[in-house]
């Protein structure tokens, strides 16, 4: 049982606070999802926590079962069990995906020990099969060339093999058809259980159709304004955000 923690963050660009002041506790077992309108800080979050170096973290803390992640590198933070899956996964043209995930994996092994070809090829092509990868791509450069639905089912192949404590998925939905859609709800569900725990950051509902999430929280202006269950979603498609700032508004 693992518990990611945030307290009272604030988190700046530059001079500009984009987070400002926002808690949150997601244990394993449970995925979040955080709605809101664009330009609320729900990315500047997830990259934040994940130690992208453009974005400061000026007060607050980020704790990893109870230990402050604030001082770790990202690689740090990666082999401690967080993964981040862009919106926008980057390319990496010259590596292939088989080589990129067997020397991720043998990064998180301990000194001396050396991941076996066979059992690492057997589950690669296990998860691959899951989420209707071909094969062939196993030689394929990392992102180079793939549609966006590929470079998301990508991501997911990535987090399926390295098995992160928690995911922090920044509108993994974004760019998907609805059938690449489905390829990868399947995928990120089928990793649900004791051991893992997601944070999902989404404008629309349609995700959570296929992944339901536990809790579903509203980000506005930097902070959590509102958290309810998956009907809290249905709520927002069906009014959009204006109720909700005009609720903060009266309050």
């Amino acid at each position: 049982m693992s518990k990611l923690e945030i307290k009272d963050l604030h988190v700046a660009i530059g001079a500009k606070e984009i987070v400002k002041g926002l808690s949150l506790i997601i244990n394993s077992g449970e995925v979040h999802a955080i709605m809101g309108p664009n330009g609320t800080g729900k990315s500047t979050l997830a990259k934040a926590i994940a130690g992208h170096p453009d974005y400061t973290i000026t007060s607050g803390d980020v704790l990893l079962d109870d230990k402050s992640m604030l001082k770790m590198e990202p690689d740090e933070r990666g082999r401690a069990g967080i993964f981040l899956a862009f919106q926008y996964p980057s390319e990496i043209p010259g590596v292939s995906i088989a080589n990129f995930l067997r020397a991720a994996q043998q990064a998180r092994m301990g000194e001396g020990e050396e991941l076996d070809a066979v059992t690492y090829y057997k589950r690669l092509y296990s998860k691959m099969d899951l989420l209707k990868i071909d094969r062939k791509f196993t030689s394929r450069a990392v992102n180079d060339g793939f549609s966006g639905g590929e470079k998301k089912r990508c991501e997911i192949l990535q987090m399926a093999m390295l098995e992160p404590k928690f995911a922090l998925m920044d509108e993994t939905d974004s760019g998907l058809d609805i059938d690449a859609l489905k390829i990868v709800a399947e995928g990120v569900d089928s990793m649900r259980g004791t051991e893992f725990g997601a944070l999902m950051i989404t404008h629309y509902q349609r995700l959570l159709d296929y992944i339901v999430p536990d809790y579903v929280h509203v980000m506005y202006d930097g902070r959590i304004v509102k958290s309810g269950d998956k009907s809290l979603a249905l709520e927002l498609e069906a009014k959009g955000y204006d109720w909700v700032t005009k609720e903060l508004a009266t309050a």
